[in-house]
C-alpha cells in the first residue's frame, strides 16, 4: 500500500456496541448500575450475552467513527488497531471495511483482554 494514496490514517481500539433491552430487574440481578460502564473479563461478558435479549452490534469507537465520516465524504483512510478474534471482531472487521476503510490490524485471542460492558 502506497501510503500517499491516503488520506488519514487512524491508529485506535476496535469497539463495537452491543445495544440490547435491559430492565431494571436485570440489572439489578447482575450487579450492574445504570448509565455506566463496567469493565468486565471475557467470562463474565459472555455470560452476560447469554443473559440478553435480542441486541444490535455496532461498530464504533472515535477512531472508528471517525474513519467511517471520513469515507463518506469520500476520504480515503486505513485503520490500524487491535481487533479481536472472535465474534465481535468480525462485526468490527466487516463495518469498517464496508466503508471502504483498508484495515490494518493484529488478531488478538479472544481470551486475553477485558471487555467493558
Amino acid at each position: 500500500m502506497n501510503s500517499a494514496s491516503l488520506d488519514v490514517v487512524g491508529i485506535g481500539n476496535a469497539i463495537v456496541d452491543v445495544i440490547a433491552h435491559a430492565d431494571d430487574a436485570f440489572l439489578a440481578g447482575e450487579g450492574l448500575a445504570k448509565g455506566t460502564m463496567t469493565l468486565v473479563d471475557a467470562p463474565r461478558a459472555e455470560a452476560l450475552y447469554q443473559l440478553m435479549g435480542p441486541a444490535v452490534e455496532i461498530s464504533g469507537g472515535s477512531v472508528g467513527n471517525t474513519m467511517a465520516g471520513l469515507a463518506s465524504l469520500g476520504g480515503t483512510g486505513a485503520y490500524i488497531g487491535k481487533v479481536r478474534d472472535d465474534f465481535l471482531g468480525q462485526v468490527y472487521r466487516h463495518d469498517i471495511t464496508a466503508t471502504g476503510i483498508r484495515l490494518r490490524r493484529r488478531r488478538r485471542r479472544p481470551d486475553r483482554e477485558p471487555r467493558v460492558v
